[in-house]
């Protein structure tokens, strides 16, 4: 299972982007997917969730102006971020809990990273 994100650059603040991240391989179901960041000297942090079933959750510092969807026919999960800030700079990870057959247990897999730089 690969987890391939994109859709990272530089914006100023203010503006948008959209963030993919596409699971690939042998995927049986998806339960959970999830956006993390982490800022230069900070810990990595949950930004927002969305379950199976489309419930979502957000990061209090991101709640009204970031957006987690996602495409179960794709094994695609999105996060549009719109009125960036430049606090919001840092790599974006996706996380997906996945399983590759029936039965066994969803497995955490992360995507490589895509940086998203937002300039004051």
């Amino acid at each position: 299972v690969q987890l391939q994100a994109s859709g990272g650059g530089l914006v100023q603040a203010g503006g948008s982007l959209r963030l993919s991240c596409a699971a690939s391989g042998t995927i049986f179901s998806i339960n959970n997917m999830k956006w993390y960041r982490q800022a230069p000297g900070k810990q990595r942090e949950l930004v927002a969730d969305i379950s199976g079933g489309g419930n979502t959750q957000y990061a209090d510092a991101v709640k009204g102006r970031f957006t987690i969807s996602r495409d179960n026919s794709k094994n695609t999960v999105d996060l549009q971020m719109n009125s960036l800030k430049p606090e919001d700079t840092a790599v974006y990870y996706c996380n997906a809990y996945i399983a590759q057959s029936r039965g066994t247990s969803h497995v955490g897999y992360w995507g490589q990273g895509t940086l998203v730089t937002v300039s004051s």
